[in-house]
């Protein structure tokens, strides 16, 4: 079940709403029982059989987390139980997620003819093992304390909001607000509003930029493609991904608020960076400081004697970045793509100069910027169509049409038509990315009272407007894929 589908809209939603706040509203435990269970039910929507795994998963973990609680003063014991729970959440998914690939690869290079059969993919397992370990780790460190009702821990691994495209939600975040949450009108409606903003970035942009793409790389390795709609292909790709993550986030943020919750940011206007270290600062962060807290410092992190080990930390974290999204070597290639650009970075002081930018005279501190900024959003995309693409060889195809190889031209009769119909997306796709509405609301607000009866009507009809051509949108049954609901 997607948050832009009309049964969560209409149904689901609405359903779990009114049970929360009326049905159970005078009991804690009662909604968080309730909550666990509406959450399940929004797993099993689509295969039903999937929600054992996360049932497992739960029962697990939650075990763990009472073992490393006991033995937390024993170091020995508790790192052995560390190791166990990380070996049984990776292992459930290798089973479901790598398992074929790495037995394909197998057959490969050494000519067996290994198989397991066709196994499905359980929805958002990424996610929801990575908070999994997240529990265990963190009550090991001290920074949640353990649950002795194995519910809460089924709530805060299978809460539906950031269930199946995160934003990946520590334990530590969110402990206290398993029992201790406040609800309030500001923050529900505060909710809302930003719930509103998420499905317009889904349903208006990220649908439409989808057409755009699929069409450009169905037809790059198909048929003849000029490099003008390759082009045009991968920039629509590049701005697809972006508002339908970060629209996502947005939606899973704005839920987590309707019930009390209160979950980090997952974007941060990633393509407005100027280094490619700084992109990944501003993309989804929760994965990124997921990543920095339980592999990248345990390693050694970058305080390390050598740039020999820094490197090596790097290509860590890098590879598992790659293959977390995925079991195709498009993915691993584009992680490794990412390790060499900020190892190169790190090791030559790019990224440091770039944060000391404002000391730089005006001309050089501009020329900097826009250098870095056309150099960061270039290797972006390049990187967005090994990311997209089916394998490295459709992904070279696809990059080389882009750069001009003889036998293209760069219009066509995709470009031209396209163009014509996607014209004001790509416009207001690009204006977005930035914090151009961030900013028109400061000065709205620095002009006016920040509660002015004006600005708050224009606010209401702007997210009612969004809200009623999404729902058109929806009705009429417009594409609505969703790139992260297999991670």
């Amino acid at each position: 079940m997607l948050f832009s589908s009309l049964i969560f809209l209409v149904c689901f939603l609405p359903l779990v709403l009114f049970f929360y706040y009326v049905v159970c509203r005078k009991s804690r435990s009662l909604q968080n029982i309730f909550l666990l269970i509406a959450s399940l039910g929004f797993y099993a929507w689509g295969e039903p059989w999937f929600v054992l795994v996360m049932i497992l998963s739960i029962c697990g973990n939650f075990v763990f987390g009472l073992l490393v609680d006991r033995f937390r003063g024993q170091a020995a014991k508790a790192k052995g139980i560390i190791a166990l729970s990380l070996v049984f959440n990776l292992s459930i998914i290798f089973i479901f997620k790598y398992l074929m690939f790495t037995l394909e690869n197998i057959n490969t290079l050494f000519g067996t003819d290994l198989s397991v059969g066709e196994i499905a993919l359980p929805i958002g397992i990424s996610f929801f093992t990575f908070q999994a370990i997240s529990y265990v780790i963190d009550i090991y460190r001290g920074r949640g304390q353990v649950q002795k009702n194995v519910l809460n821990v089924g709530l805060y691994i299978s809460f539906f909001p950031q269930l199946i495209a995160g934003p990946i939600v520590r334990y530590e975040t969110i402990s206290d607000q398993i029992r201790n949450r406040t609800e309030s009108f500001d923050k529900f409606s505060a909710g809302v509003c930003r719930f509103l903003v998420g499905l317009a970035k889904k349903v208006l942009l990220a649908n439409n930029f989808a057409v755009v793409a699929d069409k450009a790389f169905a037809v790059a390795t198909t048929d003849y493609c000029s490099s003008g709609f390759a082009w045009m292909g991968a920039i629509a790709y590049t701005l697809q991904i972006y508002y339908d993550f970060s629209g996502y986030s947005d939606m899973a943020i704005g839920l987590g608020k309707m019930f009390g919750f209160n979950f980090n940011e997952n974007f941060n206007y990633p393509y407005i960076s100027k280094s490619v270290s700084e992109f990944w600062r501003r993309w989804h962060i929760s994965l990124g400081s997921w990543f920095r807290d339980y592999v990248y410092f345990p390693l050694g992190g970058s305080r390390v004697e050598s740039k020999g080990r820094l490197v090596f930390n790097l290509l860590v974290v890098w590879f598992l970045t790659g293959l977390w999204h995925g079991a195709n070597w498009t993915f691993i290639f584009w992680g490794l793509m990412y390790f060499v650009l900020i190892s190169l970075e790190k090791v030559t002081g790019y990224d440091k100069r770039l944060k000391q930018i404002d000391d730089e005279p005006s001309k050089s501190r501009f020329s900097l910027t826009v250098f870095g900024h056309i150099y960061t959003m270039l290797l972006v995309i390049i990187g967005w169509v090994f990311f997209r693409a089916d394998s490295i060889t459709d992904a070279l195809v696809y990059v080389s049409t882009m750069f001009g190889n003889s036998d293209v031209a760069f219009f066509d009769k995709y470009f031209i038509g396209f163009g014509r119909e996607n014209i004001f997306y790509f416009i207001f796709g690009i204006l977005f990315s930035a914090p151009i509405a961030k900013k028109i609301r400061a000065l709205a607000d620095s002009r006016f009272s920040e509660h002015n009866p004006a600005v708050c009507i224009l606010y209401a009809a702007v997210l009612i407007g969004g809200m009623i051509f999404a729902m058109a949108y929806l009705i009429k049954g417009a594409y609505n894929p969703f790139i992260y609901f297999n991670f």
